[in-house]
C-alpha cells in the first residue's frame, strides 16, 4: 500500500480517536461527578490537577493565604459588579466569594452616558490581610487607586480614594511601614502610605526598584527578604523575580519563568503552525501552604476566550522563587500533583452559569456590562424570569444594562428563552457576543414589523473611546472622580430625551431574517474557541434550533475591550427613546468538553502512541530493548509483534508506566529510553511517567526522573529521549503524542 496514503489513514484515525469534540467521557481514575462533570473543574479527583485553574477567563491574579484559607482577587475592567474576590481550601477548588463593589460608578462614561470606559476600570488588584482586616488595592484607570477594606472577604467593604498607582503591589511590613511598588517603566518607584492607607507619607525616603523587571508587581517579605516579581508588558513574555535583604536594595533580579506557554498559541489554536511561539505564563502572584510548599497562580492569553490563570509550582534556588520543578526550572506542567494543603475534598467547578432566574437576585456570575440602570431592570414584575427594559442606544455595543457573563472554553454552548410580547418600536433583544467587532442574535421590533435576525458591527477607536453611535473613534473625556473618602455611588437613571430623536435605522442584518417569529423563542450561540467560530440560532421548542445568519469568526484578543468575548443578554431601543421590555429565562451554559477524552488516562487499556508532529509510532524494539519512533505501516513485523502496543500501569497520582508486550517496562535513561525487566520489583522514577492530558486531543509524558518530557524526533525516525522543556503550542514538536486503543 502507498505509504502516503498509509500515513494519512493513520493520522486521521489518532485524530478521530483524540476526538476533540467528543462528548465527555468518564476517567479510569476517580472521575468527578455531579456538577463537575459536567462544568470545567481543574481537580482531576485522582490527586491531580490540570490548567487552566478556570477554563474561562480570570484576569491579573493575586493570591493570599490566611490561616489555612486562600483568596484571590482579579481585575474585572469595565463590569459590574467590580473585583471578583475567590476562596479555596486547596488551591484547585475555588469558589466564588464576591465583589468588593456592587457598583463601580465614578461618572458619566462609567454608565455609557456620552462614552464608555471599556477595556479600563478596575486594573490588576492587589488583595492583603492584616491585622484581622482584608485590603484590596486596585487601580481604576483615569480616576486612581481604590483602596477597599473588610473584616470579611463577603463585605461590607468600605472605600477610600488615592492618587493613582499602575499595577501597584502593597507591602505591610514587620515594622509596621507599608510599601507600595508600581509602574511599569524603570525606575519603578517604592512609596509608603501612612498607617491609615487614607494618605501617602510625603517625607518618605526616595526608593526605586532598578531596570530588569516590569508591571504587575507582587511584592512580598519572605524569610527576611524582599521579594518583587513582575513581567514585561505583553503576551508573549516573561515573567521576572527581584531580591534583596533591603527595601533600598540592592535588588538581584532573574527570570522566574522563561517562554512557558503550557501549548497555548497565539492564535487560533487549531490553526496552529510549528513555529508558533506561544502565549507565555506572566503576571501573577505566589503563596505558600502550612507545609511549606510555594505555588503560583498566574495568568497567559487564550486568545478569542480572553486571559486566563494557572496553577504552577515553585522551586526556591539559589535565594529566588522560580516556577518549575528541579530539572526543568522556569517551565511549569500542565498537570502536576495538587498542593500539600492539608485539606481533601471532592472536585468541584469555580463556576456555574446558569441561571433560571427563580432566586429573587441574579446569579452571582453575572456582571453588568458598565454601571447598569436599577429601574429599568426587574426580576419581580414577572417573577421567575429577567425583564429588561429598553434604553435608547444606536447599537449593542452602547447598550446600558447588558448582563453579561464569561464563556468556557474550549467549547461552550449558551442557551436563553426570550419573550417578545412587551416590545415596542425600535426594541432590540436578544444574545450576543460583546466584544470588538461584536455578534448576536435579536429579535427587532419596527414599524414594519418583527423580525429575527443575525447582526454584527464594530465599535472603532481607542481604548475607553467612541459615544453613543457605537462607532465613534476619540478618547472619552476623563471621568468624574468621587472624593478619596467617599463610598461608591448609586447607579444614575438615564433620563428621556425631552424631544425624540430622530429615529435610527434598524441593525443591519447578516444573511436573510426570519420575519414575524412567534413571541416565545430559545436564542443560542455555539462558541468553539479551538477554531475562533460561533453559530447562532434559534427554536420555537427549545429542542430544535435552526442556525440563523452565517458562521462568526470570533476575533481574538484585543485591547480594545481588553478581555476576550462575552455572552450578553440585552435589549436597547433605536428611535432615540427609551422602548418596551423583554423577558428572559432560563440561561443555560453547556460545556460539551469539561471532561472529554483529553482528560483521560487510559489506565489498564493497551495504547498506540503516535508522534503529532509526524505520525511515527512508540515502538519496543525487542531485539535491542530500546524505545523508538518509526512510521508504521501495516504490513511491518512491529505490528504483527504487537510492538506499538504498551499496556498503562496504574502508579498512582495520575502516574502510569508502559508496559511493552514482552513484560519490559519503558524506562528513561540519560541518553536514551529503553525497556527494563523489573520482576516484582516495583516501578521507579525511571519507569514512572505523569500523565499530562494537554487540550485538543494531545498526551504528554513527563518523566520522574528529571521532571522533562518524553520526546521523539519531530521530522524522522528516531531514538525518543526525556530531553523536552515543555509544551509546542502547534503540538508538532515531537513530545505531543495522540493515543488509540489497540486493536
Amino acid at each position: 500500500m502507498n505509504r502516503t496514503i498509509l500515513f494519512a489513514r493513520l493520522l486521521s484515525l489518532f485524530a478521530l480517536a483524540a476526538g476533540v469534540a467528543a462528548a465527555a467521557s468518564s476517567s479510569s481514575n476517580a472521575a468527578p461527578t455531579g456538577l463537575a462533570a459536567k462544568h470545567w473543574t481543574a481537580d482531576n479527583g485522582n490527586g491531580t490537577y490540570s490548567n487552566p485553574l478556570f477554563y474561562e477567563e480570570f484576569e491579573d491574579p493575586d493570591v493570599i493565604r490566611v490561616g489555612d484559607d486562600y483568596y484571590l482577587a482579579s481585575t474585572t475592567m469595565h463590569m459590574n459588579p467590580a473585583v471578583m474576590l475567590m476562596h479555596s481550601k486547596d488551591l484547585v477548588n475555588w469558589e466564588l466569594a464576591g465583589y468588593c463593589a456592587d457598583r463601580l460608578d465614578l461618572g458619566p462614561t462609567y454608565r455609557l452616558e456620552g462614552g464608555n470606559i471599556y477595556g479600563k476600570g478596575i486594573w490588576a488588584p492587589c488583595i492583603r490581610y492584616h491585622d484581622g482586616m482584608f485590603y484590596v488595592f486596585c487601580n481604576v484607570n483615569g480616576a486612581g487607586l481604590m483602596v477597599y477594606r473588610s473584616k470579611t472577604i463577603s463585605g461590607p467593604w468600605e472605600r477610600n480614594q488615592l492618587p493613582g498607582k499602575h499595577d501597584l503591589s502593597v507591602l505591610f511590613d514587620d515594622d509596621g511601614k507599608v510599601y507600595v511598588i508600581s509602574g511599569g517603566n524603570a525606575p519603578y518607584p517604592i512609596d509608603e502610605l501612612n498607617p491609615d492607607l487614607r494618605s501617602f507619607k510625603t517625607d518618605a525616603p526616595k526608593r526605586t526598584l532598578p531596570e530588569g523587571m516590569g508591571e504587575g508587581h507582587h511584592l512580598y517579605k519572605i524569610n527576611g527578604k524582599y521579594v518583587d516579581i513582575s513581567c514585561q508588558p505583553g503576551g508573549a513574555v516573561d515573567q521576572f523575580v527581584a531580591v534583596a535583604d533591603s527595601i533600598d536594595g540592592p535588588w538581584k533580579v532573574t527570570k522566574m519563568v522563561t517562554s512557558e506557554s503550557l501549548g497555548v498559541p497565539n492564535g487560533t489554536p487549531a490553526a496552529a503552525q510549528g513555529n508558533n511561539r506561544g502565549l507565555w505564563l506572566h503576571q501573577g502572584g505566589m503563596v505558600d501552604t502550612p507545609s511549606g510548599e510555594w505555588w503560583s497562580i498566574i495568568m497567559s492569553d487564550h486568545g478569542s476566550a480572553g486571559r486566563m490563570v494557572s496553577l504552577v509550582p515553585i522551586t526556591w534556588d539559589d535565594g529566588f522563587p522560580l516556577i518549575g520543578l528541579p530539572g526543568n526550572l522556569r517551565r511549569a506542567p500542565n498537570t502536576w500533583v495538587k498542593p500539600n494543603t492539608g485539606v481533601s475534598q471532592p472536585p468541584k467547578p469555580a463556576f456555574v452559569h446558569d441561571d433560571n432566574f427563580n432566586g429573587g437576585k441574579l446569579s452571582i456570575e453575572w456582571q453588568w456590562n458598565h454601571v447598569p440602570d436599577d429601574t429599568k431592570w426587574s426580576l419581580t414584575e414577572k417573577p421567575g424570569a429577567l425583564r429588561l427594559h429598553s434604553l435608547p442606544a444606536a447599537s449593542f455595543y452602547n447598550a446600558r444594562n447588558s448582563l453579561a457573563q464569561r464563556p468556557p472554553a474550549p467549547e461552550s454552548t449558551m442557551t436563553v428563552e426570550l419573550d417578545t410580547t412587551g416590545l415596542a418600536i425600535g426594541d432590540v433583544a436578544g444574545l450576543g457576543l460583546l466584544c470588538t467587532p461584536y455578534a448576536g442574535v435579536a429579535v427587532v421590533k419596527t414599524a414594519e414589523g418583527v423580525s429575527l435576525q443575525m447582526f454584527q458591527g464594530s465599535a472603532g477607536g481607542a481604548r475607553g473611546g467612541g459615544g453613543r453611535g457605537g462607532r465613534g473613534g476619540g478618547r472619552s473625556a476623563p471621568a468624574a472622580v468621587a472624593p478619596a473618602d467617599a463610598q461608591v455611588a448609586p447607579p444614575v437613571a438615564v433620563a428621556a430625551p425631552a424631544a425624540a430623536a430622530p429615529a435610527a435605522p434598524a441593525i443591519a442584518a447578516v444573511g436573510t431574517p426570519v420575519a414575524n417569529p412567534p413571541a416565545h423563542v430559545w436564542l443560542r450561540v455555539h462558541c468553539n474557541f479551538d477554531t475562533d467560530r460561533a453559530e447562532f440560532s434559534w427554536s420555537t421548542d427549545g429542542k430544535t434550533f435552526t442556525q440563523v445568519g452565517s458562521t462568526w469568526t470570533i476575533p481574538g484578543f484585543q485591547l480594545t475591550t481588553f478581555q476576550g468575548v462575552r455572552p450578553a443578554l440585552f435589549n436597547f431601543n433605536t428611535t432615540g427613546q427609551p422602548g418596551g421590555y423583554a423577558d428572559f429565562d432560563n440561561y443555560t451554559v453547556e460545556e460539551p468538553r469539561a471532561r472529554g477524552i483529553e482528560r483521560e488516562i487510559p489506565v489498564g487499556k493497551t495504547i498506540i502512541l503516535a508522534n503529532g508532529a509526524n505520525g511515527n509510532v512508540l515502538v519496543a524494539d525487542l531485539q535491542t530493548d530500546l524505545l523508538v519512533s518509526t512510521e508504521l505501516l501495516d504490513e511491518s513485523t512491529a505490528l504483527k509483534e504487537r510492538a506499538a502496543h504498551f499496556q498503562v500501569l496504574d502508579l498512582g497520582l495520575g502516574r502510569v508506566a508502559l508496559k511493552a508486550a514482552n513484560g519490559k517496562l519503558v524506562s528513561v535513561g540519560p541518553e536514551k529510553t529503553t525497556l527494563r525487566e523489573l520482576g516484582t520489583a516495583k516501578p521507579g522514577d525511571a519507569e514512572s511517567f505523569q500523565w499530562v492530558n494537554l487540550m485538543r486531543g494531545d498526551t504528554m509524558l513527563m518523566s520522574l526522573t528529571n521532571h522533562r518530557y518524553l520526546a521523539a524526533p519531530p521530522d524522522k525516525s528516531g531514538l525518543p529521549t526525556a530531553t523536552a522543556l515543555g509544551a509546542s503550542p502547534a503540538r508538532k514538536s515531537g513530545a505531543e503524542f495522540k493515543w488509540k486503543v489497540a486493536d
